[in-house]
């Protein structure tokens, strides 16, 4: 599994920059826990903590109630509420997708 983070500027209808991204890589079977470490270990990479929320959508974390999720981050923790913040996930998703894509190839 790979998991990447992107750091972006939002307003409520689009991004208004992308500021950074950081990637984990994790090797065992994905469950709850381990999926919240690679998820924390992505967000710590950026090269710039994060200013605002750590943002998902909630099937990321098998539905758990953010207030369980949000202990696992250096910052407040939330679920998509808006279209930018939809839009940075699924930004996150394709580079994700593309970071595995590029392991597997043997590529990086």
């Amino acid at each position: 599994m790979v998991a990447a983070a992107v750091r972006a500027q939002v307003d409520a209808a689009r991004i208004r920059s992308v500021d950074g991204m950081g990637f984990a890589v994790l090797a065992e079977p994905p469950d709850l826990e381990a999926t919240l470490a690679v998820v924390a270990e992505a967000t710590g990479d950026l090269a710039h903590p994060p200013e605002g929320p750590v943002v998902a959508e909630a099937g990321e974390f098998y539905e758990e109630p953010a207030e369980f999720v949000e202990p696992s981050f250096p910052t407040e923790f939330k679920y998509v509420e808006t279209v930018a913040e939809r839009q940075s996930v699924q930004a996150a998703h394709y580079a994700a997708y593309g970071a595995r894509e590029l392991l597997k190839s043997g590529g990086a």
